[in-house]
C-alpha cells in the first residue's frame, strides 16, 4: 500500500489549480466525469505527446460550492488516499474492516475501471483505499 493523493475542497477551483500548476510545478489532466467540478493535478511533468508524464494525479481538486450538499462548503483538505496494488492486499484489508467492524462504503470511479473504499473515522476526517477494479470480487461488499 502507498499513499495515492490528497484532495482539497475549494470554493476557487481555478486560483487553486493555478498555484499548484505555475507554482508547484504540477500538471493539470484527465479527471473522470464526476457530478461536482474540480481538477486533477499529476505531478512529473509532460511526456512528449504532451500527457502528464506520472500515470497517478497527485491532488484531486473539488468545487465547494455545491448548493445540494450544504456539508461540503468549507475549504479544507478533504481525505488522504491509500492505493492497494493487488487483489490480495485488498482483501486483506476488507478482512481487517470486517474483523474491526469498521463500516466502509464503496464507489466505482467513472470510466477509470478502478473501486473506491471510503472510512469515516470521524466526523469530516475520511481515509479512502483505492484499487483496479479487477482486484475486487463484488460478492465481498
Amino acid at each position: 500500500m502507498h499513499l495515492d493523493h490528497a484532495t482539497i475542497v475549494t470554493p476557487d477551483l481555478d486560483a487553486t489549480r493555478q498555484f499548484f500548476v505555475d507554482v508547484v510545478g504540477l500538471t493539470q489532466g484527465a479527471r473522470p466525469p464526476f457530478g461536482v467540478g474540480g481538477y486533477w493535478l499529476y505531478a512529473g511533468g509532460r511526456t512528449a505527446e504532451g500527457r502528464p508524464a506520472d500515470g497517478r494525479p497527485v491532488i484531486h481538486l473539488v468545487d465547494s460550492a455545491l448548493p445540494h450538499h450544504s456539508r461540503r462548503t468549507s475549504p479544507r483538505i478533504d481525505h488522504i488516499a491509500f492505493r492497494l496494488d493487488g487483489d490480495d492486499e485488498w482483501q486483506a484489508l476488507l478482512a481487517r474492516l470486517e474483523a474491526a467492524g469498521v463500516a466502509y462504503q464503496t464507489a466505482d470511479v467513472p470510466l477509470a475501471g478502478e473501486v473506491q473504499l471510503f472510512v469515516a473515522l470521524a466526523p469530516g476526517v475520511v481515509i479512502e483505499f483505492v484499487t483496479a477494479a479487477r482486484n475486487v470480487r463484488r460478492a465481498s461488499f
